[in-house]
């Protein structure tokens, strides 16, 4: 099929307008964390007192949150492939019910699954005060994307002839998980951590509620720096947070799609 070439000019012009309306507030966003005024703008001069100021105020929150995000990613591949697994090759009815009741942290607000987080557990003081507890409502909030995106990998047509194949072979269960299902679907597993470490890294309302003033978080920090602070200062905390995050992104990015063009079919 044919693209209209009259219909070109159009969708390229509605691209560049999507893509200056998503991106120009993000721009204004960093060009005010580089100036000395705000409110006069680039004739201010620019500076990176702001970002020095970050860095002194809210350092702490960027390896704390890195490191949260990768324990999310980590618990959920070791929670979540072997569910995905079970919930794909599962005959009960129950396991569609199973699959719709872990749904329910991502369909009801943040601060709902928060506040029952802190009823369970938060009279263990110790778990309280520490960023274990951001950690585990980190991997409730994102356990179910990991299990629907594997999970939607391993219901394929030709995975299953494939583990069917490597059973009638001799393949014990481990064996054929490891050896055969695993490598299969590496493509879904990778969009799925891709999927993860964004949505931990930002998420907000969560997080706001768990942590305390000793495990602040990279969004909680940043909220904190355009609520206290001057706008400059939270424009630099949003630079800072595009300078830590961003590489990592395409990181995990090229990671999937390197995997999708050697295991994708």
């Amino acid at each position: 099929m044919r693209v209209s070439r009259t219909a070109s000019p159009f969708l390229l012009a509605t691209t560049l307008a999507v893509a200056v309306f998503m991106l120009a507030p993000m721009a204004l966003s960093v060009v005010a964390g580089l100036v000395n005024n705000y409110s006069r703008g680039i004739a201010s001069g620019f500076t990176l007192r702001w970002l020095a100021e970050v860095l002194d105020g809210y350092g702490g929150t960027i390896g704390w949150s890195l490191a949260i995000a990768v324990g999310t990613v980590v618990a959920t591949l070791l929670l979540g492939v072997p569910c995905a697994y079970a919930l794909a090759r599962s005959r009960s009815r129950w396991a569609g019910v199973f699959e719709e009741l872990l749904t329910l942290p991502v369909a009801v607000p943040g601060l709902a699954t928060a506040l029952a987080l802190i009823l369970a557990y938060g009279q263990i003081a110790v778990f309280r005060q520490s960023f274990a507890f951001i950690l585990v409502g980190h991997i409730v909030f994102t356990l179910p994307f990991m299990v629907r995106v594997v999970g939607s990998a391993f219901q394929r047509r030709e995975l299953r002839a494939l583990e069917e194949a490597s059973r009638s072979l001799g393949a014990g269960f481990w064996q054929c998980l490891a050896g055969v299902l695993v490598p299969a679907v590496l493509p879904a597993i990778a969009a799925g951590c891709l999927m993860v470490f964004t949505l931990s890294v930002g998420e907000f309302n969560l997080t706001w509620m768990l942590h305390t003033p000793l495990t602040r978080t990279l969004p909680v920090g940043l909220a904190d720096s355009y609520a206290s602070a001057r706008i400059e200062i939270g424009s630099a905390y949003t630079l800072v947070f595009f300078i830590v995050i961003l590489p990592v992104l395409w990181a995990l990015q090229h990671l999937a799609n390197l995997l999708q063009r050697r295991h994708g079919n």
